[in-house]
């Protein structure tokens, strides 16, 4: 980034110290329950408010408030809870996601509250003097209370919340167990593979699937041993269903899938599960083309073993696509330098919004790594419209997902100011050495550009209310803007304007990057029908229980029918 316009917005915040992302109370773990504290106090003033306003727009704005106030600490804690490198730092977080969640959860069965609502949904004239704005938010607050159970007895009122509190935890438990290696005895693997693995002892870590490890037998190892069933996450999962199931029929749904797509635009059930056998169909003879080509491949490179198998797919995919167009990312990284592609899309919302991202300098305390960068998002004619913290490069105990936070919620407050959102980028690249600066696969320039398609929905969606704002839409819709930015780093007349080899500053040929986008198009069948076969499984775990069968034996079936690759027996 140009350095002036760093200088410009440095003054003289260095030499402060604040806690994290400026929040005073942050500066160390402890300052989560004071955090957490101030907010659960401001919600029981802004209860009573809310309880004896008249029916009016400052009923919704209360509302609103109070939505804000706990979102503030809780979105906060959400993201610091997974990726501060500090352990003390993420328990705190964790206790306080916990104790908002519970709150929240009250508050969605508080009856006195709930009338106050109540009372202006019902009066058609103050209905009718309110902006259009203003009664969709009345009404999805509404709908909050509604899926929480408000028109249950007291009893089953508090059994809904104990329930969201039980699913919050299980969810918790079940998603940390997921990341958590698994050791065999190293004897048990053949000696010339072992090295792929981080050794303990006479025991062999496998802490993933190792799906780009050219070795048949790796990957063939990896899967079965990191995959092998544990008792605890199956009892957490079956669990989980089970208490996701009985939350929804206690407050009046069929199933937890019903519950959880009312209000999305897939509307219910039956949409969905008609999309995806569709969707299936259409795919198949596809997703079988797909299968033949890389059989084929299999068998040129490992003539003994042949048949295609689940850890096969990634890894046969990406050489298909290696070879047919030549894109071996070796050659196509030197042209992604980290620097180029952020001016690349510094230009790009230039161009298309009238935006520029600045880089800014932040306070003693402010981020939780040295490396994480923030960034002022500037409009040419509306000032700045919020703040994205960077956090970009692989550390030690980091999640490697790439993904989107909302820290804090646009709004307009009482004092007539606009609240500007905060948000976090998380991705998981590599730094830079003293020979070259971070350079970009492919792969993860694309993902920059989907996470910065969240970033921007999140800067762009302005909203009177934070209830409503950013990326807080129907989910479904969520994923719009990222997937719409995938077309643009997919697009030579983009991707023209930005990637330059970090040597000699030559542009990207043109048919490089014509390569990169046919070769997108190789066995994007089969990688759709395994994303189908995840849908499709998601929604029966959720759909009607009990469930007929095991977790596993529904996961066997289902992979069956629905991807076409065998299901492999102990996984």
């Amino acid at each position: 980034f140009d350095a002036k316009r760093q200088q410009q917005l440095r003054g003289s915040a260095a030499g402060r110290e604040t806690g994290l992302f400026g929040v005073p109370e942050l500066s160390c773990p402890e300052g989560f329950q004071e955090a957490q504290d101030k907010a659960l106090q401001e919600s029981e003033q802004l209860v009573q408010k809310a309880c004896s306003t008249p029916p009016g727009p400052e009923t919704v704005m209360i509302f609103d408030q109070l939505s804000d106030g706990l979102c503030r600490v809780a979105d906060l804690a959400d993201f610091v809870k997974i990726a501060h490198p500090d352990f003390a730092f993420r328990e705190a977080a964790e206790e306080a996601c916990r104790n908002i969640g519970t709150m929240v959860e009250k508050l969605n069965t508080d009856v006195e509250l709930c009338q106050s609502l109540r009372r202006l949904l019902a009066d058609e004239i103050v209905m009718s003097s309110l902006d259009p704005e203003t009664r969709r938010v009345a009404e999805l607050f509404m709908f909050d209370f509604e899926i929480s159970g408000i028109h249950l007895d007291e009893e089953k009122r508090e059994k809904a919340v104990n329930l969201n509190v039980k699913i919050l935890d299980l969810c918790n438990e079940f998603l940390t167990g997921t990341h958590l290696p698994n050791k065999i005895d190293k004897h048990v693997l053949p000696e010339h593979i072992r090295y792929n693995f981080t050794a303990e002892g006479n025991y062999l870590q496998v802490a993933g699937l190792h799906a780009d490890c050219p070795d048949d037998l790796v990957r063939e190892a990896a899967y079965k041993i990191f995959l092998y069933p544990n008792a605890e996450q199956l009892s957490r999962l079956e669990e989980l269903l089970a208490s996701r199931n009985s939350l929804a029929q206690l407050v009046g749904y069929d199933t937890f899938a019903h519950r959880a797509l009312q209000g999305t635009m897939a509307k219910n059930p039956e949409t969905v599960r008609q999309f995806l056998e569709k969707l299936s169909d259409q795919l198949s003879k596809r997703t079988q083309k797909d299968f033949e080509m890389m059989t084929k491949m299999k068998m040129k490179l490992n003539p003994q073993n042949s048949k295609l198998m689940p850890w096969d797919h990634p890894y046969y995919s990406g050489v298909l696509r290696a070879e047919r167009y030549n894109i071996d990312p070796g050659l196509y990284c030197p042209f992604f330098s980290l620097g180029a592609c952020m001016e690349g899309l510094n230009s790009l919302f230039s161009q298309l919004l009238g935006i520029s991202l600045y880089a800014e300098q932040t306070q003693r305390g402010e981020v939780w790594s040295e490396d994480v960068r923030k960034l002022a998002v500037v409009h040419e004619t509306e000032g700045l419209l919020g703040y994205i913290y960077c956090d970009f490069f692989q550390r030690p105990d980091k999640p490697h997902q790439d993904c989107h936070f909302t820290v804090r919620g646009g709004r307009l407050r009482e004092n007539g100011e606009y609240q500007l959102p905060v948000v976090v980028l998380m991705l998981s690249l590599p730094h830079s050495t003293r020979g070259a600066p971070t350079l970009l696969s492919p792969g993860m320039m694309e993902n920059l550009f989907h996470e910065m398609g969240h970033a921007m929905h999140s800067m762009l969606g302005r909203t009177r209310y934070q209830h409503v704002t950013g990326t807080r839409c129907a989910t479904d819709f969520a994923e719009v803007p990222s997937i719409l930015m995938e077309y643009f780093a997919n697009d030579y007349r983009v991707v023209n304007q930005f990637a330059r080899h970090y040597k000699t500053g030559q542009p990207l040929p043109k048919n490089m990057v014509s390569r990169l986008c046919q070769s997108k198009k190789v066995c994007a069948a089969a990688d759709m029908q395994l994303q189908v076969f995840y849908a499709a499984l998601d929604q029966i775990y959720h759909g009607e229980h009990p469930l007929k069968k095991s977790t596993t034996e529904i996961l066997k079936e289902t992979q069956e029918k629905f991807y076409g690759l065998p299901y492999v027996p102990n996984t």
